[in-house]
């Protein structure tokens, strides 16, 4: 039995009413299984985070990268950056943040960022396999710099990190 050809329904967006959109991947990896613990843990706390819907987020939506190891995921639309680092800095953000960076729980923690207005920005912490940015560009220590995602984004940056990086290093 012959099928008829589907036609295809070509869509696209008009983007002209954001041009200062963010689009951010972030993801999980459990690295060790007490990383479960820390991934369930904190899971339910990013979702009610988002269905608070924070100023300037467009819309969050859940991704899963893999079963083994256990990656799971998300990409959010912010309608700037200025919305996303203002979000960035406050609560819950800031402590889910802070104490990521004191102790990962056996998981590692990425994510990239894409700027329409221009630029794009990565960080992989961690995060023992290379992907994304990391899979093809030169993977260099997040210090001085290269610590803070809003320095990463321009070097003209003034707005401090999330987590002063002598808060960690010393």
């Amino acid at each position: 039995m012959a099928t008829s050809p589907t036609k295809v329904d070509r869509r696209t967006v008009d983007l002209s009413a954001y041009p200062d959109l963010v689009v951010v991947y972030l993801g999980m990896r459990v690295n060790r299984i007490t990383g479960l613990k820390m991934l369930l843990g904190i899971g339910p706390q990013i979702a009610s985070s988002a269905a608070a819907k924070p100023d300037g987020l467009l819309c969050h939506e859940f991704l899963f990268f893999s079963f083994f190891p256990v990656h799971v995921g998300m990409r959010q639309y912010w309608r700037d950056r200025d919305s996303l680092l203002i979000w960035t800095r406050s609560d819950p953000h800031r402590q889910w943040w802070k104490n990521f960076l004191k102790d990962s729980g056996g998981t590692g923690f990425w994510h990239e960022s894409y700027f329409r207005a221009g630029g794009m920005e990565a960080i992989y912490d961690d995060v023992p396999e290379r992907f994304g940015f990391a899979s093809f560009a030169a993977v260099v220590p997040a210090r001085g710099p290269m610590f803070g995602a809003a320095s990463r984004i321009t070097s003209r940056s003034v707005e401090p990190p999330v987590v002063p990086e002598a808060e960690l290093y010393g």
